[in-house]
C-alpha cells in the first residue's frame, strides 16, 4: 500500500512539474516573438527619425560661415560680388568705366581667384569692365546667354574669355551649382531671341541656410511671365530690383510671388532714364519693402549667416524720377527730366525732334531702321522722339539707341 502510494505522488510530481515546463516554454517563445516585432518596428522607424535629424544637421553643417553680397557702386550699371567661405562669384561688372572700381574692389577683399563670373546680358552697362577683371584675375567658370552682340565691349568680354583658355557656359534653366555652402540656382532665360535684349538676362537664385537672394539682371516682364508659367520657386529674402527699377520689370505678379523683405535697386543719381520709374517705387511702397539703393546708400553689403540678414546702411527712400506707362509720356518733357538729359546731351530740342523708329507694341524708339531688334517686327513706325515718348515709347533702345 504504502508503495502504491508513493508510486501515486511520484506520478502527481511528475505531470505537475512537466505543465509547468510547458507553461514555462509556451510563453518564453510568445514573450521573445512580441520583442522581436517591437524591436523591428523600432529598427524601422529608427533610421527614419535619425535620416531626418541628420539632414537637418547636414543642413546646418553645409552653411558654414556667412554669405557676403556686395551690391558695388558703379551708378547707372550692375556689378555685384557674391562670397561665400573662400568661393566667389561675380554677377556683371558695370560700364567699361567702372573696371577699376570693380576689381580694386573684388581684390580688397582678398579675392585673386573668381570661381564663377557671370555676364547677364551683352550690355556695356552690365558687361563693360568683365574684360579687365576677367583679365586680371583667376577665373573658374563664366556664364553668359546665348545672345551675342556686335558692340566693342562684347568683343573684348569674348576676347578676353579667348585668351584665358576659358569656355563660356550657356545657362540652363532649373540647374543648380554650389558656392561654397551657398546653393546657385539658375531661373532665366527660358528662351532665346526675344525683341528685347534685357529678357535674355541670366536670373539667378541663391540660397544659404534658410535665407534666399534673387539676381534678376535686367530682366523685363517677358521673362518674369516665363518664369511664373514655370512654376519656379522664385520666392526670396532679398529681390535685387530688375533693370534698375524701370517700370518694365518687377511687375506686380512677379513681386508678389517674389515676396521679398527686402529690395535692392543698382541706380545711377540724376540718370537720363528716371530710374527708378513711380511704378515700381509704388509697388515696393505698398508691401512696405525696404529698399537700399546705390543712388543714395552707396555700396551696399548684405549678411546672411543661414538665418538673418543684415545690412551695412540703412534703406533709402521710395523718391522717383521720372515714370514708364503713366507721367513720362508728359513728365518726359518737364523741366527736371529734360534739364538732367540736356546735361549728357546738351541739345534736348535736337534729340526730341530726331526721327525714330518704333513697334505698335513695343515700349523702345529706334535710330537705326535696320536694327537687328526690329527686323523681327512685321509693322515699323516712324515719327519724331518726342512722339514716340509721347505714346509709350519711352525706352531708348539698347542696340542703336544708347539705352540700357
Amino acid at each position: 500500500m504504502k508503495k502504491y502510494l508513493s508510486f501515486l505522488l511520484g506520478l502527481m510530481l511528475i505531470f505537475s512539474l512537466t505543465g509547468c515546463s510547458s507553461v514555462t516554454e509556451n510563453t518564453t517563445p510568445t514573450t521573445s516573438t512580441q520583442q522581436i516585432e517591437i524591436n523591428k518596428t523600432i529598427t524601422k522607424e529608427t533610421p527614419q527619425q535619425n535620416k531626418s535629424t541628420t539632414s537637418v544637421n547636414n543642413d546646418k553643417k553645409t552653411v558654414n560661415g556667412t554669405l557676403k553680397v556686395s551690391y558695388i557702386d558703379v551708378g547707372q550699371a550692375d556689378s555685384i560680388l557674391i562670397q561665400q567661405g573662400s568661393s566667389s562669384m561675380l554677377i556683371d561688372a558695370g560700364n567699361n568705366a567702372d573696371s577699376q572700381t570693380v576689381k580694386n574692389y573684388t581684390s580688397n577683399q582678398g579675392i585673386t581667384k573668381l570661381d564663377v563670373v557671370v555676364g547677364t546680358h551683352p550690355h556695356e552697362d552690365h558687361i563693360g569692365g568683365l574684360d579687365y577683371v576677367i583679365n586680371s584675375l583667376q577665373i573658374g567658370k563664366v556664364y553668359m546667354p546665348k545672345r551675342t552682340a556686335t558692340t566693342k565691349t562684347f568683343t573684348d568680354v569674348v576676347t578676353s574669355i579667348k585668351n584665358k583658355g576659358l569656355k563660356i557656359t550657356t545657362p540652363t534653366p532649373g540647374q543648380s551649382f554650389k558656392l561654397g555652402s551657398a546653393i546657385c540656382t539658375i531661373l532665366a532665360p527660358n528662351g532665346s531671341g526675344y525683341e528685347d535684349v534685357n529678357n535674355e538676362s541670366i536670373v539667378i537664385k541663391i540660397t544659404f541656410g534658410s535665407n534666399s537672394f534673387l539676381f534678376t539682371g535686367d530682366a523685363e516682364e517677358v521673362s518674369e511671365k516665363e518664369m511664373l508659367s514655370k512654376g519656379y520657386d522664385l520666392k526670396a529674402d532679398v529681390l535685387k530690383v530688375g533693370h534698375h527699377g524701370s517700370y518694365s520689370s518687377t511687375t506686380q505678379a512677379f513681386l508678389n510671388k517674389v515676396n521679398p523683405k527686402y529690395a535692392v535697386i543698382s541706380v545711377g543719381k540724376n540718370n537720363i532714364y528716371g530710374h527708378p520709374h513711380k511704378e515700381n517705387m509704388n509697388r515696393l511702397k505698398a508691401k512696405n519693402i525696404p529698399v537700399y539703393r546705390t543712388d543714395e546708400c552707396g555700396t551696399i553689403i548684405a549678411t546672411s549667416n543661414g538665418m538673418n540678414i543684415t545690412f551695412n546702411v540703412k534703406p533709402g527712400s521710395y523718391s522717383y524720377s521720372g515714370s514708364g506707362l503713366t507721367t513720362s509720356k508728359t513728365n518726359i518733357s518737364s523741366n527736371k527730366v529734360v534739364n538732367k538729359i540736356a546735361t549728357k546731351t546738351n541739345n534736348t530740342s535736337n534729340a526730341n525732334n530726331k526721327t525714330v523708329y518704333y513697334t505698335p507694341s513695343g515700349k523702345s524708339f529706334h535710330y537705326d531702321k535696320n536694327c537687328s531688334t526690329l527686323k523681327r517686327s512685321k509693322t515699323i513706325l516712324i515719327g519724331t522722339q518726342e512722339k514716340a515718348i509721347s505714346l509709350g515709347h519711352a525706352d531708348p533702345c539698347n542696340i542703336c539707341a544708347g539705352g540700357n
